[in-house]
């Protein structure tokens, strides 16, 4: 991971290599801690995105992603505030309440991008209640052009 420098290898190698082997032996998840507090963001993004396809299917641990993300939010590098954001959202498709409260309860910490990627698929009232636009952005695009294509 440290050598991939770049997000291309590193995602494909996160969810393809590394989320594998700790789908099949949990016990690999003790390495995750380590690896977010690691120098390389690119570790660091692979602590983050080890669990995306297990959390997505509605499984994992949560609760370690939580803390890992929490430990980063003040992070400035894009690659991990999307990486937050990124899991948080398909976290929300089938356990929304998860996501809400992660972003709820970090208010002056989560970044603008984690923010508006974590809550994309929230709820209308989830997303007022964090400040956020009833509709996501790609909603309400897709209502325009429905709207354009009848008239």
């Amino acid at each position: 991971m440290r050598r991939s420098n770049s997000w291309a290898y590193v995602d494909w190698l996160a969810l393809g290599v590394i989320g594998e082997i700790v789908a099949h032996s949990p016990a690999t998840l003790r390495s995750l801690p380590r690896w977010a507090k690691d120098e390389s963001l690119w570790v660091r993004r692979t602590a983050l995105l080890a669990q995306h396809d297990a959390l997505k299917a509605g499984n994992g641990d949560f609760v370690l992603f939580a803390r890992l993300a929490g430990g980063m939010l003040e992070e400035r590098e894009f690659f991990i505030r999307k990486a937050i954001g990124w899991v948080l959202r398909e976290v929300s498709k089938k356990r929304p309440e998860l996501t809400f409260a992660f972003l709820r309860d970090h208010p002056d910490r989560v970044s603008r991008l984690t923010l508006q990627e974590g809550a994309k698929y929230l709820s209308p009232a989830q997303r007022k209640a964090l400040g956020l636009p009833p509709e996501a952005a790609h909603v309400a695009r897709e209502r325009r052009r429905i709207r354009a294509a009848r008239l």
